[in-house]
């Protein structure tokens, strides 16, 4: 039984932000096992009440949470070996083989070769004899879940039959989605379909057996939305008619950042960009059975990109950088009434980084949306900054830095000179104690939460940084040591998340 009410937690709150990628334990990755149950414990122990992750599904190219094969799917990557001993689809000796672990980084291909293996002998013991009760909750997950699990089934199927190419390079009649030709692959394919819908159903109940220990531990999940989807998913090759493209299923243009703090060409992500007006004449269906999923698994969602709501940066699809592209209008207010018709008070935080208008403003606040503050953009501009605490108001999101920053300890030792006397006068300290002063900061602000990135919390360097922004690879691999959650870190947060009034009530130790 679930012991919190959905959404915001009361008062002023304090949580971690951590991809469960980079959890430690024995097979190379992350995943929802131990590893994350420890984790939750060691949230609930130093006062945290929100747990932050990255995108959960099933990562493309370079491995980005941003990138999935599926809007809808779970990563096949972050399911517990261990758990499918414990419900009897696998024995203890298939476990025996280990992928490559290391303690610090994540061998994705070896990973990915490992699970594979073991999921697909998993699907085949439970097909041939999985307990009647959970063979009933399979049954009803792909009937529920019918609307998206059975295109993403065919889809990661037939990509791996035509040995990984796009589906734009796949045979006519299954890049058309030819009725005759689908009904064939699915008869041939039969076995294969079924270990993609074993995957998600194993990936979503062990998603939410963490969940559900989660809420009775206090703590909230806060999930994260990407506004867009990858060119080579599920969902474009689906439902093309969503999407800009032209005749040859091609994106006219796609999506990315102008040149910004991050990027001097700016960022080309290369996603397709909505054909809005077909969104509207289904009254954002697709949007509306998207949000409604990520709710039931998380508490509360980050919108990725909350610019982009308001117009995107259209790239025209032949440029190789993002600097000649230009801003196309979306219809911000339109799918967020929509989407509060049918959900109530919307439980999101607007990711409002970047070249932000009065626009953006207006929808961001209009319904009554936090934004976020990053720590570490408030030293460039003096007094006015925006990030600055003194000019903060109670109905954000206060960082240190986020997933695609340098952590704090390497973003000081790379400030210049000046850059760090500017620092070193606000916090009336010299020099500072970093990352601590500003983890400080952070938690004593009136914003009404305050996310603080592990590393952070761990006084790391650079070489912990999750991901650098349009940098095509070498990302998203960093893990956390085995022994890095101390009961010396556990009671530092938790005295600090108290006296600054941002725990559960009960006084730290």
């Amino acid at each position: 039984m679930e012991h919190l009410s959905k959404g915001w937690p009361q008062g002023r709150a304090s949580g971690v932000l951590l991809h469960p990628t980079c959890l430690p334990g024995r097979h190379g990755i992350g995943d929802l096992g131990a590893e994350a149950i420890r984790f939750v414990d060691f949230l609930a122990d130093a006062g945290q009440q929100i747990w932050q992750i990255l995108p959960l599904g099933p990562t493309g190219y370079g491995h980005s949470p941003y990138s999935t094969r599926s809007a809808f799917a779970g990563n096949p990557l972050l399911i517990c070996p261990e758990l499918l001993v414990e419900t009897d689809d696998l024995e203890e000796e298939d476990l025996a083989n280990l992928a490559p672990a290391t303690d610090q980084s994540i061998d994705f291909p070896a990973v990915a070769a490992f699970k594979e293996r073991l999921l697909a002998k998993a699907a085949r013991r439970f097909r041939a004899g999985g307990e009647p009760q959970r063979q009933q909750a399979f049954d009803l997950f792909c009937r529920e879940q019918a609307d998206w699990l059975e295109d993403y089934a065919l889809f990661d199927a037939l990509h791996q039959h035509c040995n990984g190419r796009p589906w734009q390079r796949w045979p006519e009649e299954l890049r058309t989605r030819q009725a005759q030709a689908l009904a064939q692959w699915r008869e041939g394919l039969d076995e294969e379909l079924h270990l993609r819908r074993y995957t998600q159903f194993v990936f979503f109940e062990q998603w939410q057996r963490l969940r559900h220990y989660a809420h009775d531990r206090g703590v909230r999940m806060l999930g994260d939305l990407p506004i867009f989807v990858a060119l080579d998913s599920a969902d474009v090759w689906a439902r093309p008619e969503l999407f800009c493209l032209d005749e040859g299923r091609q994106p006219v243009a796609v999506a990315g950042v102008p040149p910004d703090y991050f990027s001097a060409t700016g960022q080309r992500w290369g996603n397709p960009l909505y054909h809005w007006d077909e969104h509207r004449q289904e009254d954002f269906a697709w949007w509306r059975r998207r949000v409604a999923w990520n709710l039931s698994q998380c508490d509360l969602l980050r919108i990725d990109h909350f610019r982009g709501f308001v117009a995107c940066w259209a790239i025209p699809a032949h440029e190789p950088t993002a600097v000649s592209g230009q801003w196309w209008p979306s219809p911000g207010a339109e799918l967020f009434e929509a989407l509060q018709r049918e959900f109530g008070d919307l439980p999101f935080i607007a990711e409002d980084l970047g070249i932000i208008t009065a626009e953006v403003e207006e929808l961001r606040d209009d319904f009554g949306l936090p934004g976020m503050k990053i720590l570490q953009f408030a030293f460039d501009s003096g007094p006015d900054n925006p990030y600055l605490p003194h000019n903060l108001n109670t109905n954000c999101v206060i960082y240190t830095g986020t997933h695609d920053n340098d952590t704090t300890l390497g973003w000081w030792s790379s400030l210049p000179s000046a850059r760090r006397a500017e620092v070193a006068a606000y916090l009336g300290k010299n020099p500072p104690e970093m990352p601590w002063d500003l983890i400080r900061m952070a938690q004593a602000s009136v914003a009404r939460l305050a996310v603080l990135p592990l590393q952070d919390l761990l006084g790391l360097g650079s070489s912990a940084r999750m991901n650098v922004p349009g940098r095509p690879s070498a990302n998203w691999s960093w893990r956390l040591a085995e022994e890095a959650l101390t009961l010396d870190l556990q009671s530092q947060l938790a005295d600090l998340t108290w006296r600054y009034g941002r725990g559960p009530g009960k006084t730290p130790g």
